[in-house]
């Protein structure tokens, strides 16, 4: 309301200074440029909403003049409209100007902190995947270690001397193991996995961990032999962190790990019975790992539970084929 009184009063005195120009005194032709200066002054700086209505009613009193003083009403609108509304406008419009580069260096600014935002992000995942690949792919060489080691020390044709080494050699692959949890606390945020393919098959996976000395049997129907890659992928996941978890906390188990399909979903079910010496790390199963397993499921659709049973461990887990997810 200020900004268009101002605007009416600069208007009405220029409608008023074009009056009667025959013999202009020096201080009104001196108003002129002070009007000029001021309309100005007033569009760069003030911005008025609705500044026609002041247009409508300057020119209203002008064409009020022009009735009985023809010529001297239109002197005083040629005024206004001269040294009034042209500098008023030339101001509005840098005014503007200057708003739209105050907003384009807004937008600039937003933008780079929305990209540095996505390059934290790109990073933060980045170290999720590594965290997952050790976990995933160290962590299970470590334990076949550690069960390779387990299995060696019993052996009793081993000499006291080669028997201490190997112990050594287990401790040291435990420790190994130890230290690679607490380097994935690091660099894991949350429990993302990668999305890279399995390496292996499910069936290879199984005849490695045989060969390591796990009694390990695999039972998997027809229907399930051919999976989305997605779904195949997250089964392998399943097997190998549950089979991983097996080598750790129940050395000497029997696994059974089965994969049964139906028209909709997969169901990939890892037992193992109760362990037949102490467990090689001294922890619950059920960690990070399986963390990030139940987030792959519930990104896929479907869920993954686990927990002891009465003569052992239970990882269950059913991903629907016909979703992807998101």
């Amino acid at each position: 309301m200020r900004n268009a009184a101002l605007l009416l009063v600069v208007a009405s005195l220029g409608l008023a200074n074009g009056l009667f120009t025959e013999q202009l005194p020096v201080w009104r032709q001196l108003l002129f440029p002070v009007l000029a200066v001021a309309a100005y002054l007033l569009g760069r700086h003030l911005p008025v909403r609705r500044a026609w209505m002041i247009a409508t009613l300057v020119g209203a009193a002008g064409a009020g003049i022009a009735v009985p003083y023809f010529w001297e009403g239109v002197s005083g609108l040629a005024c206004a409209g001269v040294f009034v509304a042209l500098p008023w406008l030339a101001g509005a419009f840098r005014r503007q100007q200057a708003e739209l580069v105050a907003a384009g260096r807004l937008q600039v600014r937003q933008m780079e902190r929305l990209l540095m935002l996505n390059t934290e992000r790109a990073h933060r995942d980045e170290r999720e995947r590594i965290a997952a690949d050790l976990h995933d792919s160290l962590g299970h060489e470590l334990a076949l270690i550690a069960l390779r080691s387990g299995a060696l020390e019993l052996d009793a044709g081993l000499s006291e001397p080669n028997r201490r080494s190997v112990a050594e050699l287990r401790e040291s692959a435990v420790a190994a193991t130890d230290r690679l949890r607490a380097t994935i606390g690091l660099l894991r945020d949350d429990a993302a996995l990668p999305a890279d393919p399995a390496d292996e098959s499910i069936e290879a996976l199984v005849e490695r961990v045989r060969a390591a000395g796990m009694t390990a049997t695999l039972i998997r129907d027809d229907a399930a032999a051919v999976l989305p890659p997605l779904v195949d992928r997250a089964a392998h996941r399943v097997v190998r962190e549950s089979l991983t978890n097996a080598a750790r906390y129940a050395p000497g188990a029997e696994v059974t790990v089965r994969l049964e399909r139906d028209a909709d979903d997969l169901y990939v079910s890892v037992r193992n019975t109760a362990p037949r010496s102490a467990p090689l790390v001294p922890s619950e199963p059920g960690g990070t790992g399986l963390a990030g397993l139940r987030e792959r499921a519930r990104m896929l659709g479907g869920a993954l539970l686990s927990g002891r049973l009465d003569d052992g461990y239970s990882v269950a887990a059913r991903l629907p084929i016909t979703k992807e997810g998101p």
